[in-house]
């Protein structure tokens, strides 16, 4: 157990989208992921949208997996897998909420009781969820939206009432994701979650490529090796050297040939130094004693 500086290091965006039909999802979702890479060929769409992805072909030679029912997490993760095999850097997930949609089907089919039945569901869920957050791949997912109701009392009766929208997934779900952006049906988007501070509490939007390029150089504006290699480079003592092992003791173990290389290449000069030191000190002293003697 070891207290350490806070460092954040680079990574790879898992965002979502949601919105109605037609409100530009995959569109967006292409664009920000144009803006990410600037190669359409290394851009998939896993599609369970009856197709929809290609009716963006226009854009560039992207690439698409379609995903045919049963929607299972399983075969969700097997998808991922082939693009992350394929070099796909950024993977479009159009949309998870078929997903959920199969687990809903899954878990109203189970005999027993209905509560311990969600024991059979979440670990399914989990793998699903498990597979986007440690994907190699940035992930874009898309999901769809349904509006949502309360019941209120009115009257002595209880009546169905409006709340807004509400995306057909899994509760909290948006808690799992770096940014979750709604868009509305005339294509603009707000953050409605946001960790990396480029879009929350920011006016309304219409996504581009730029977006897309927003998010590369925050995922890329990190520590990284090449970063820790210079500034063990840089350092002129062996406190100097241990100030950047205590500043990145995480990545020592990456690291390790380098911190010793810069301590060995330190630690010769170090006695050197001193002598040196030591005897520029003395020839001082020396030199004005026998000057004196000598004027005497």
């Amino acid at each position: 157990m070891q207290l350490r500086q806070s460092q954040r290091q680079q990574t790879k965006i898992k965002m979502a989208l949601q919105g109605s039909s037609g409100s530009g999802k995959t569109y967006s979702a292409l664009l920000i992921a144009y803006g990410i890479t600037n190669d359409w060929s290394k851009i998939a769409i896993i599609d369970t949208e009856s197709k929809s992805a290609d009716l963006y072909a226009h854009l560039g030679q992207y690439k698409v997996l379609t995903l045919d029912a049963p929607h299972s997490p399983e075969r969700y993760v097997e998808a991922i897998s082939l693009c992350e095999n394929s070099g796909i850097e950024v993977i479009i997930i159009d949309s998870i909420s078929h997903c959920w949609e199969y687990l809903l089907d899954f878990h109203s089919n189970l005999v027993g009781n209905s509560f311990q039945n969600w024991n059979k569901v979440n670990p399914r869920q989990r793998l699903f969820i498990d597979k986007i957050l440690n994907s190699t791949s940035h992930i874009i997912a898309t999901m769809r939206v349904k509006q949502d109701y309360v019941l209120n009392q009115k009257e002595g009766k209880y009546i169905p009432e409006k709340v807004g929208l509400k995306s057909v997934m899994r509760d909290g779900i948006d808690y799992e994701f770096t940014i979750v952006l709604d868009i509305d049906i005339k294509h603009n988007a707000v953050a409605s979650k946001d960790r990396t501070n480029l879009f929350m509490n920011k006016p309304e939007f219409v996504i581009t490529a730029n977006t897309g390029t927003e998010i590369k150089e925050w995922c890329a504006s990190a520590v990284t090796p090449e970063l820790i290699k210079e500034e063990i480079k840089n350092a002129k003592t062996i406190d100097e050297l241990n100030a950047v092992f205590r500043k990145y003791s995480t990545w020592y173990n990456l690291l390790q040939d380098d911190f010793m290389k810069r301590k060995q290449e330190l630690q010769p000069m170090k006695e050197p130094v001193q002598k040196v030191i030591a005897n520029l000190q003395n020839f001082s002293i020396n030199g004005t004693h026998n000057s004196t003697q000598q004027h005497q």
